[in-house]
């Protein structure tokens, strides 16, 4: 079985249909094999050689565009264990955090595999160490990515363990942490990485935004760390009638991105103009300084 790929649908490929409503149907193609829905059936063997985006039609006459899923449908529609990082925020990762083809990637909590698989497209001939400690999870990982590629890439190693316990000698480019207290996993991201190389840390809530900024600071380590949230709006367009959807896919987590620093080096924290009340409040206190020091 596997999702990604060109040319003609072979059996064993993840194919996707799509009706005249927009609603999506996927699957695997097996010789032999007939999908069903409330809609009637259709044969795969009627689907198998097809090229992509030919239209397929049910015993009852629904149409059907028949596509491979893309990443993103391929995602949203895997068996999920942990709650996954949205194609939206994995695209943000792979671009902000530099993933290059050659990359050597450290990956923590892997979850249902989603970002493993966007982090294996993007290295190229790179490699990626996977580590996620529950062991229901890594089954879950383990089966989304080679069910995706057709096999477990060679360029991937998972570890059924927690990455605090790993060892690691400043061997790898980049460092990503999806996990529920990054700020724990420090000092393996701080071992593992080249100097210059970035740590991406995704995190859900507000308080390990914070927490996990504060630890980075803290630990004079890394470069002044950056962080934010994407929000994705879609449009709704029939002819001149162009509006954004009603409802969209807002806060799903948020990225934070530093660099390690090398040994020795003190980082140069960023210098912050204070508010206007703050302002105010430090120039109070330098008057009441001064009015002591006359008396």
């Amino acid at each position: 079985m596997r999702s990604i790929g060109s040319g003609p649908l072979l059996d064993g490929d993840r194919v996707q249909l799509t009706d005249e409503k927009g609603k999506m149907y996927s699957f695997y193609l097996q010789s032999g094999g007939q999908w069903h829905s409330h809609k009637g059936w259709i044969n795969h063997n009627d689907i198998i050689g097809l090229p992509e985006g030919s239209t397929i039609r049910s015993n009852s006459g629904t149409a059907y565009q028949v596509m491979r899923p893309l990443l993103n449908d391929y995602v949203l529609s895997m068996p999920r264990g942990a709650t996954i990082i949205y194609p939206k925020d994995a695209a943000v990762i792979v671009g902000f955090a530099d993933i290059f083809p050659g990359a050597k990637v450290l990956e923590a909590g892997a979850g249902s595999g989603g970002l493993s698989i966007s982090l294996l497209r993007a290295i190229g001939s790179g490699e990626l160490v996977s580590y996620e400690e529950r062991a229901d999870f890594f089954e879950n990982a383990r089966s989304n990515v080679r069910n995706y590629f057709g096999e477990a890439p060679q360029k991937w190693r998972l570890v059924n363990a927690r990455v605090q316990d790993g060892s690691f000698n400043e061997d790898f480019d980049r460092v990503i942490f999806d996990m529920l207290a990054p700020w724990d996993a420090l000092d393996a991201a701080y071992s593992a990485l080249k100097p210059g190389g970035v740590l991406c840390c995704y995190v859900a809530t507000t308080t390990q935004l914070s927490k996990v900024a504060e630890a980075i600071k803290n630990s004079m380590r890394f470069s002044e760390p950056e962080s934010f949230e994407t929000l994705l709006r879609n449009w709704h367009h029939e002819g001149l009638a162009v509006r954004p959807m009603h409802s969209m896919n807002a806060h799903t987590g948020f990225l934070l991105f530093t660099r390690k620093l090398p040994k020795d080096v003190q980082p140069i924290r960023r210098k912050r103009r204070p508010s206007k009340g703050n302002l105010e409040t430090a120039s109070t206190e330098v008057d009441s300084a001064e009015a002591g020091t006359e008396s």
